[in-house]
């Protein structure tokens, strides 16, 4: 019995996850114009600034990632971005906002999830990108109308991705797809998905077309946007994908074992990465490479552990611990 009972977390991680919860969508609204680029600044007076953090404390992580316009690693929690670099953590002063289905790109990193408390924003932000480190944002789609928690970015390409739970705002139920930072949105058909659960998406960092999803049946990858898929792994459960350059970095639970491998999604070749032992109640849920070094790679826990290897995972930093 008690085996079965610390079977259940990251299982229901996975699929409850993706099936409920996806958006926050509010009451019905004029839906806002797609095209529309505005930035916004938060009004209060707090000066926005990229501080050292003393001591850091995160409750929950929402995602990890190397924006190409800077040197740091991002972290996106519920108090907003901690950012580390040179051994050394960093946060903003303001416009701590709740990011979710954070994506670093070449460009900064576009996001979801709701705004600090107090700053001039509609409740959910939709998706919206900065180029700047956080203090001003561009408004893509969906600002005011919902959140994804589930949605991919192209780190250096026009691709998204996105995982709804309504037929609502111009979005099919499941996966969809836009080819133009989210003017224009597409149903990912899934022909050949035979998973019974939707999970985290990777876009290819230069191909935008091709994209994978973890499930807890294996990962399924595409070359057409979702539109026909086919498994590439065993009928393991995958908690965490990203793409490192060509391959797959993946994060599977096997024989009550949390594991790290990498998979070349067209060649089929696979390399399994050694971590520091983790409790199998603590699975993988972020994983993030640098597609500036790809020798660098960080993976979050479900108990907000965060490490970071500069030699392609040979050897690991614990730079959180439980969040601290």
């Amino acid at each position: 019995m008690k085996s079965r009972k610390r079977l259940i977390l990251p299982i229901l991680m996975v699929v409850l996850l993706a099936v409920t919860g996806c958006t926050s969508n509010q009451e019905e609204k004029k839906p806002s114009n797609p095209k529309e680029r505005q930035e916004t600044k938060n009004t209060d007076t707090t000066k926005y600034e990229v501080t050292e953090a003393n001591p850091v404390k995160i409750s929950r992580i929402f995602g990890v990632g190397y924006p190409g316009n800077d040197q740091a690693l991002y972290v996106a929690s519920n108090a907003g971005l901690k950012m580390f670099k040179d051994g050394k953590w960093f946060e903003t002063t303001t416009n701590n906002h709740k990011y979710m289905g954070f994506q670093a790109v070449e460009s900064g990193f576009i996001s979801s999830g709701h705004p600090q408390k107090g700053a001039d924003l509609k409740d959910p932000l939709g998706l919206v990108k900065s180029t700047d480190k956080g203090e001003t944002l561009e408004k893509l789609a969906f600002y005011g109308l919902a959140n994804f928690v589930f949605m991919a970015a192209g780190y250096s390409n026009s691709n998204l991705y996105l995982i709804s739970d309504q037929q609502k705002n111009g979005l099919s139920m499941g996966v969809n797809y836009s080819k133009d930072n989210g003017e224009t949105w597409k149903k990912s058909e899934l022909n050949g998905f035979k998973a019974d659960s939707l999970g985290m998406i990777a876009v290819h960092p230069a191909n935008g077309d091709s994209m994978a999803m973890s499930t807890r049946s294996g990962i399924y990858y595409s070359m057409d946007n979702g539109n026909t898929m086919k498994v590439i792994t065993a009928p393991v459960m995958v908690t965490a994908l990203t793409f490192s350059g060509d391959s797959i970095l993946y994060s599977s639970v096997e024989n009550e074992n949390i594991l790290l491998k990498t998979i070349n999604p067209v060649s089929g070749e696979q390399a399994d990465i050694a971590i520091p032992f983790l409790d199998y109640d603590n699975p993988i849920t972020y994983l993030a490479s640098n597609s500036k070094n790809q020798n660098q790679i960080t993976f979050a826990t479900y108990k907000n552990d965060l490490y970071e290897s500069v030699d392609g995972g040979k050897s690991w930093n614990n730079i959180l611990k439980e969040g601290k």
